[in-house]
């Protein structure tokens, strides 16, 4: 039986980032392991997935800047694991794990080294400096790479156009990591009792976005679109945390429409307030392929985006929403008035949006796995 180690970067425990590759392994009969900085609470709770899933759960230090010196000690650790498990294969992602997966792979002699990238940070509109310092790593590691999968059609043309791999390997493309797509279009009826305990009534039009409150999320874009739109109606809910809240805070205040922005945190009711709202509202300025846009388009919401890679590989200008330039926050706010006039345009969005997530299925992405397995491994 071959031998796979799937190295992520951190996590809380296993979930939804390496499912599909980890069904696919077990289904071509490869033994997996997983390896990552984990949070579980107790041995008993990781033993209990080891157990769950039938797979080996290994521990590993990283840190998440992949320069930082720390990260010499989860070299160390996971240059121990590769030589004492012998692994035929590994299943490389995010900036770490990919360095030092390839790295260790390299030393070590394993005989398969794949590289998932989820999103490089060279990219069209890129800062020079991406290009400068990561495009000349990452071609650099593609000697070291048999394997490499893209999860957005941008990386994916950039890659097999300029990354030459070990021994002529191939790239792919895959439609990232899955997502769970057997949703019911009709909003459930507690979606009104989640408005109201939100505070908002019938009349009013909720815009949602979720993500960490960092510069490459590009917040105070939407809040500039929410101040330029002129419409009390609508309320922008937030939920995540990070370092721009402050900011972000006080930009809201100065425009005048910190009552129609609500900062909610950390929230464990994501999916609820996706329900209850009435248009995804996305301007970040980098993404691979979002997860939290497939999450909306899963809740039947039509979405109001930048027009970036990823975004663009989701969304159909004009037909599943509105794709506008990152920092054009006046025609985000065009947008964003033209669809809360338009409650039919919304649903008709909505629908186009849950009917194109098919593409990027839990079992589709099982099933592009299996076929890359079977060819390389």
């Amino acid at each position: 039986m071959k031998k796979m180690l799937y190295i992520l970067n951190i996590a809380k425990k296993v979930n939804n980032f390496s499912y599909t590759s980890m069904v696919a392994a077990k289904e071509m009969g490869i033994e997996f392991h997983i390896a990552g900085n984990w949070s579980y609470e107790s041995d008993e709770e990781r033993n209990s997935d080891e157990k769950k899933y039938g797979i080996k759960i290994h521990q590993i230090d990283f840190i998440r800047a992949p320069y930082h010196p720390g990260n010499r000690k989860a070299y160390k650790q996971l240059k121990e694991l590769v030589k004492k498990e012998n692994y035929d294969v590994i299943h490389c992602n995010t900036p770490i794990g990919g360095i030092l997966g390839r790295i260790v792979g390299k030393k070590c002699n394993v005989p398969k080294i794949i590289y998932q990238a989820h999103g490089f940070h060279f990219f069209k509109g890129a800062p020079i400096f991406n290009w400068l310092i990561y495009y000349p790593i990452e071609k650099f590691l593609a000697r070291y790479t048999d394997v490499l999968v893209t999860i957005n059609h941008e990386d994916y043309e950039l890659a097999k156009n300029k990354m030459k791999l070990r021994r002529g390997g191939n790239v792919y493309y895959v439609p990232g990591v899955g997502i769970d797509a057997s949703k019911n279009s009709e909003k459930p009826s507690s979606s009104r009792s989640k408005r109201s305990e939100m505070g908002i009534s019938d009349g009013d039009i909720a815009l949602i976005s979720m993500g960490d409150l960092v510069k490459r999320k590009n917040y105070d874009t939407s809040i500039r679109a929410i101040a330029e739109a002129k419409n009390e109606k609508l309320h922008y809910f937030i939920c995540g945390t990070g370092p721009e809240e402050t900011n972000l805070k006080a930009l809201a205040q100065r425009l005048g429409v910190s009552g129609q922005i609500h900062f909610l945190g950390f929230r464990s009711d994501v999916k609820e307030l996706l329900e209850m709202s009435d248009i995804f509202l996305f301007t970040t300025r980098q993404e691979g392929l979002p997860r939290s846009m497939m999450e909306a388009m899963s809740a039947s919401l039509p979405c109001v985006a930048s027009d970036i890679r990823g975004n663009i590989d989701l969304i159909e200008d004009g037909k599943g929403g509105y794709l506008c330039p990152s920092t054009d926050y006046k025609a985000f706010a065009e947008k964003i008035n033209i669809l809360s006039e338009n409650e039919e345009q919304r649903i008709e969005f909505g629908r186009n949006n849950e009917q194109a997530l098919h593409c990027f299925s839990i079992e589709r992405v099982i099933e592009s796995m299996k076929g890359i397995y079977s060819k390389e491994v």
